[in-house]
């Protein structure tokens, strides 16, 4: 029986890939849902810069969904595709009736954080099992995640 996938990879191993990109998936979905919600309901005197930042990280959310959900389906498995499953699956979790700046910002750096975190573990396990493509993939991602956090923080400040 033959043990590798049609890229080459160990079957087992993206096995256990797929399993933490759809994790992965599924945080940045909520990550993205949360997103959109301060979007629309952003008020206060930052209204104008906020609701175009939160624009900008949920279309490049929105890119990230589809890239990792590739991913899952290039090493031969299926990426989640409910909510149900989301929900279940994410630790960030939904964050509803948020508006203000302060609230909001804050909300975006914890999911950051979250996603920033599990990237840097699913990293050392493609490192483990020899999988170029998604450390290729995570290692941008992560470039541009704590990017994104040391805005985050200076707007806090």
């Amino acid at each position: 029986m033959n043990k590798l996938t049609n890229i080459g990879l160990q079957k087992e191993d993206s096995r256990q890939m797929a399993d933490r990109l759809n994790e992965l998936l599924a945080n940045y979905h909520l990550y993205y849902q949360n997103l959109r919600g301060f979007h629309w309901n952003i008020k206060g005197v930052n209204f104008f810069q906020l609701h175009a930042k939160f624009e900008e990280l949920y279309n490049k959310a929105l890119t990230q969904i589809d890239t990792i959900a590739e991913r899952i389906l290039t090493v031969g498995q299926q990426p989640l595709h409910t909510f149900s499953e989301y929900t279940r699956v994410a630790t960030i979790k939904e964050a509803a009736n948020l508006s203000n700046d302060k609230e909001t910002v804050e909300a975006t750096h914890q999911n950051l954080t979250v996603i920033l975190n599990l990237e840097r573990e699913i990293l050392s396990l493609a490192s483990e099992t020899g999988d170029e493509g998604t450390i290729a993939l995570l290692s941008e991602d992560i470039n541009e995640i704590e990017k994104t956090l040391w805005m985050l923080k200076a707007f806090l400040s």
